[in-house]
Parts: structure tokens; C-alpha cells; sequence
């Protein structure tokens, strides 16, 4: 072969037909060989991995980024929170642009925000909102390169406007899905009836046997279940692809399960929390979230549907507002907290020690799905020849506790706090540069922004011309 730039040598490296000992060769950031243990190689720079395992950089398709979760606007978006990403194996984040404002003045903003200080790479989802947004959908996929797009099921009336968004209603959604289905995109609901919850509120808080338990109550299963269906049936109609964003349980995954008996193009994520957290964890508030956190056995339903191959992605539902937000009670703390850092962690030591699921479904769910719903296939999302050289590495048996403030989002806290793990994110690299070494300093910032034409069932049709 020719000369390589970098030649990472050692290690048992995932790829898609199974884990092997292989020497991987990068040139220009790119995967340009992969040979067998000990071939000789003239490369500028080998690194030793021996002992160690690689995994392709994760991809996390669900990240808020700034204090008030609306989009990267100062180095202290970005600086942090990439950081902790790259500290957790994650190479490539799309994080939620959400604005009432048109994205042609919003997606600059980000995009140079991000640019100038993100160690990992980016793309952007849009969350609609506006009539003027949903017009836009086609310069959005084309011309912006952003084809996947939030819709809060839940901001009706004045629910949304504590972040200064609009209410919506049914007809939005149908235009919307049909927006989606005419430019090959995705659409990315948040799924709640809030006329249920409203209905709940005005009957009384239910008391549960904790705060966790109390939130669950307030907006139980059949809040999310119930929008869930609605989507299935509105998304065959129209023929939109749409993506069950932070699937939270057993009913939940019941009823896509039933959608896509007669729809194609229902996509599901679970995050960490769900699967490995509950109502009975003992994190209180800090462990607040939309959908709640639900019982036990909706956490061991997700780990069988992500075993089996019915979840398709993991997605962190990264939230970076400060810890001070969550210390109140269960009723005023801020929902959502910081997870991009833990999404490969917890999935190799709940799923991989714990439950056997092979590093294959983990490797899957965690990079090439994701690529491949968003438009990413096969550029990120596998380790192959030509794909861009993203890597986790990873100590697979290392013991570690999780401290809150040692991690690296700005949130400065963690639900898992106190939570020992068992697999470590040793190194991270974004295209052959080393962002991330366990005790030594980051790599430069040279994210980059990833353009996606299509989503979705387009973009699973285009991978396959």
C-alpha cells in the first residue's frame, strides 16, 4: 500500500461483519486500509493500541446546545460541551437549532460558532415552528444542507412560550409531514398530548413515593404513547419519514412496533437515561425529564427492543443548563441535563457487560444508524475504507466512577452521579487528529459541519443506488 499519515496498531477493532485484530491506515483523514495485525506499513505517525478496542466515533443525533437550549451562539456553547462529547467517544453531534427567528439568520450563528470551537464534527436539525419555517423546508434541505427537523407535539396554546415559541395545532403537523415526505427529509416529533397532561393538572398532583415517581405520574406513559400513534397513522397518509425522538417505554414501543406494520418509515431512539435509569433511581431532580423517566420494567423493555434490533439509534437528549436550574423541587427544576458524554459508557457497561449485547448492536446503534437516518452513510458511521477516520477507543474492562463535576459540560452535575461504570473512553480521533487522550490536552478545534441532503427513507434509498 502507499504511505499512511497515521497507522493505529494493537488494538480488536468493530467493524460491521464482527470484531477482529486489524492495523487501520489513515491518510488525509480518511480510512484508506485496513490490513492485518502486524503488516507492515510505512506511516508517519503508529499509534499503539494494544490492549485496547475501537469502535467508530459515535454519532449523536440529539444534542441541545447553550444554557437556553435554542442554538450555539459563544465559545462557551461550544467549547464544553464538544469536549465532553469527545470525551465520551461521540465524533459527530447534530444539535437542535430552535427558533422562532427564519434559520437563514440562526444557521450562520451556529455554524461559525461551531466551527471556530468544536473538537468534533456537527450538523443541524431545524425545529419548525413558524409557518415561515415549514415554507422554507425545501432551501433548508437543498441549500442549508439541514433535511431532519423538531416538531413539539406539546406546544399548544401557551406551553412553548417560556423559550418563545408558538403554539400549534394538527393542521401545522399534517403540512409539516407533508413538507417532509415532498423534500426526502425526516421529521423529529416530540410527542406528547398536552391536552391529557392539562387534563391531569386540573385533576390534582398525584403524590408518588418519589419526585421521580410524582413527575412520571404527571405525565404518564400513555401522554407519549397516544402522540406516538397519532404520528404512525398521520405519517403513512402523508408518507413522511419520522423519527421517535427519546422513546421512553414498554407502551411507547408498543405502539410504533404496530406503526410500522403499515408504515416503513418509523424510526426509533431511546436515550441512556431511560435505559438505565427509572422512577426509583435516586437522582431526584437532576434525573427531571420530558418524557419522564419511567418504571423499571420500561427500562428492561428497552434493552430487550435494543438487543433485538427494534431500537434504531441512541441519542444522549444532551441538555447543558447549569445544575443550579435542577435544585429545586420536582415541580419547578428545569427538565433535561447533560448526557453526551455518557451515551457510550453506559451502553458498554449496561448493555455490553451486563446484558451481552454484542460491541457489533452497540457499534450500530451508536454510529452507522445514525449515519444512515441522517444522511451520513457512509462517510461517518462505520470503520471501512474511504469512510472518514472517527474512532472511539476504548479500554473495555476499565472500572470508573461517574463525578459530576469532573465531567466536562458546562452543566458542572450528573444523574449518574456516583454510578460505577465498566468500559472506558481511553482516546477519541475526528478524521485521524487525536481530539481526546484521558489526562492530556484537547486537540484543536477543527469540527466540521456535516451538510445532509436527505434523511430518512431518502437517505436510505440513496445509499443504496
Amino acid at each position: 500500500m502507499t504511505h499512511a499519515d497515521l497507522l493505529i496498531t494493537g488494538a480488536n477493532v468493530v467493524l460491521p461483519e464482527g470484531v477482529r485484530q486489524v492495523d487501520i491506515a489513515v491518510t488525509d483523514g480518511i480510512i484508506t486500509d485496513i490490513v492485518e495485525a502486524g503488516t507492515s506499513v510505512d506511516a508517519d505517525e503508529v499509534f499503539d493500541a494494544s490492549g485496547l478496542h475501537v469502535l467508530p466515533g459515535a454519532i449523536d443525533p440529539h444534542v441541545h446546545l447553550s444554557p437556553d437550549i435554542s442554538f450555539p451562539k459563544t465559545p462557551e456553547d461550544a467549547i464544553p460541551e464538544s469536549r465532553s462529547a469527545a470525551a465520551g467517544g461521540v465524533t459527530s453531534m447534530l444539535i437542535y437549532l430552535m427558533s422562532a427567528q427564519p434559520y437563514e439568520e440562526v444557521f450562520p450563528v451556529a455554524k461559525e460558532t461551531m466551527a471556530a470551537d468544536s473538537v468534533v464534527d456537527f450538523g443541524f436539525h431545524f425545529c419548525v415552528v413558524t409557518r415561515e419555517q415549514l415554507d422554507s423546508i425545501p432551501h433548508y434541505a437543498k441549500d442549508l444542507g439541514v433535511s431532519s427537523y423538531k416538531f413539539f407535539m406539546n406546544f399548544r396554546g401557551d406551553e412553548g412560550a417560556y423559550l418563545g415559541l408558538p403554539g400549534n395545532d394538527d393542521g401545522f403537523l399534517f403540512d409539516l409531514l407533508e413538507a417532509v415526505a415532498a423534500n426526502g427529509a425526516m421529521l423529529c416529533p416530540h410527542a406528547e398530548n398536552i391536552e391529557l397532561v392539562w387534563r391531569l393538572r386540573t385533576a390534582g398532583v398525584k403524590e408518588g413515593k418519589n419526585p421521580l415517581d410524582s413527575w412520571n405520574l404527571a405525565r404518564p406513559d400513555y401522554i407519549e404513547a397516544d402522540a406516538l400513534n397519532k404520528l404512525a397513522f398521520l405519517g403513512r397518509v402523508t408518507g413522511a419519514s419520522h423519527y421517535a425522538v427519546h422513546t421512553s417505554g414498554a407502551l411507547s414501543l408498543d405502539v410504533l412496533e404496530m406503526g410500522r406494520t403499515r408504515n416503513d418509515n418509523i424510526f426509533i431512539e431511546t436515550c441512556p437515561h431511560y435505559l438505565t435509569l427509572d422512577s426509583d433511581s435516586t437522582c431526584g431532580c437532576y434525573g427531571k425529564v420530558n418524557p419522564p423517566l419511567r418504571t423499571p420494567a420500561d427500562r428492561e423493555a428497552l434493552w430487550t427492543a435494543l438487543a433485538n434490533g427494534v431500537i434504531d439509534t441512541v441519542g444522549s437528549d444532551h441538555v447543558p443548563r447549569h445544575r443550579s436550574f435542577k435544585e429545586k423541587d420536582i415541580w419547578t427544576a428545569s427538565a433535561g441535563f447533560p448526557g453526551v458524554e455518557n451515551v457510550l459508557p453506559s451502553l458498554l457497561s449496561e448493555g455490553h457487560h451486563k446484558r451481552g449485547i454484542p460491541l457489533t448492536r452497540i457499534a450500530e446503534v451508536t454510529s452507522k444508524r445514525p449515519a444512515e437516518l441522517f444522511g451520513l452513510y457512509p462517510q461517518k458511521g462505520a470503520i471501512r475504507v474511504g469512510s472518514d477516520a472517527d474512532f472511539a477507543v476504548i479500554d473495555l474492562n476499565e472500572k470508573w466512577k461517574v463525578v459530576g463535576e469532573d465531567q466536562l459540560s458546562a452543566a458542572a452535575y450528573s444523574p449518574w452521579e456516583g454510578e460505577e461504570f465498566t468500559g472506558r473512553v481511553r482516546h477519541t480521533f475526528v478524521r485521524g487528529n487525536k481530539v481526546f487522550s484521558v489526562g492530556e490536552e484537547f486537540g484543536p478545534a477543527t469540527g466540521r459541519f456535516l451538510a445532509r441532503h436527505k434523511s430518512g427513507a431518502a437517505a436510505l434509498e440513496a445509499q443504496n443506488d
